[in-house]
């Protein structure tokens, strides 16, 4: 069994911040869960692109307002607390923060910890990941 206390973790490494954001990655490729589990927080005012090319995510809206528009089809869905979205096809989006969003990620493969978004939008594969450390 794993537990692990958020206001525990956000002090630790396990928090990662990045321009417009910061992610506390309370479940981890190490844990050997087969996806990774995140509480992030998106600034208010943010507009932040992505592209998700080696993972799958689903996010579930917890707290504040604002956007995700799929870039393929220029769909804008409003986010609020009680939405949840899944980028299953790899979507290419843009997620903007009218206020602070608190948002509870899944990601599927997992992430390893440190990750941040590349300047295409998308994090690291696992076997790009795992050949830097080599």
């Amino acid at each position: 069994m794993i537990v692990r206390d958020f206001n525990e973790a956000k002090n630790t490494e396990r928090r990662v911040d990045s321009d417009g954001w910061n992610s506390v990655r309370l479940l981890l490729a190490g844990d050997n869960m087969g996806f990774s589990f995140h509480i992030t927080t998106i600034y208010a005012d943010t507009e932040l692109h992505f592209h998700y090319k080696n993972h799958l995510e689903s996010v579930y809206c917890v707290a504040g307002e604002g956007s995700i528009e799929d870039v393929a089809t220029g769909e804008v869905h409003e986010i609020r607390p009680g939405v949840m979205y899944a980028l299953n096809k790899n979507d290419k989006h843009i997620l903007r923060g009218k206020t602070e969003m608190t948002m509870a990620c899944v990601f599927n493969p997992p992430v390893t910890g440190n990750e941040v978004h590349r300047a295409d939008g998308s994090y690291a594969s696992a076997d790009e990941v795992a050949a830097a450390s080599a």
